[in-house]
């Protein structure tokens, strides 16, 4: 099981910030992750992958690489997680 205890707002800012950086599919290649299919983070007005977020926020905080079946994406995982650190977590849009 993952402790989320070293990991931060700052290192989740900073996921994000690499998020923006590199653009989705840059973002994914570099850290292993691909795009959400139940929830998003919204930040700034934006929406992005909280479990990928997440897990490269993990990796800065730690220096250890997570793979997106270490750990569960859903509401007692990673929404749990990043609500408790000040983000704001929704469910993301159904494809129309």
């Amino acid at each position: 099981m993952v402790s989320w205890s070293r990991v931060g707002h700052a290192d989740v800012v900073r996921a994000l910030e690499e998020y923006d950086r590199l653009g989705a599919e840059g973002f994914f290649a570099a850290h292993g992750f691909g795009p959400s299919r139940s929830y998003e983070l919204v930040w700034r007005e934006r929406r992005y992958p909280h479990k990928a977020v997440l897990g490269t926020a993990y990796e800065f905080a730690t220096g250890e690489r997570l793979a997106p079946a270490d750990f569960e994406g859903g509401r007692s995982g990673a929404v749990k997680v990043l609500e408790k650190l000040g983000f704001s977590i929704v469910a993301r849009a159904a494809k129309q």
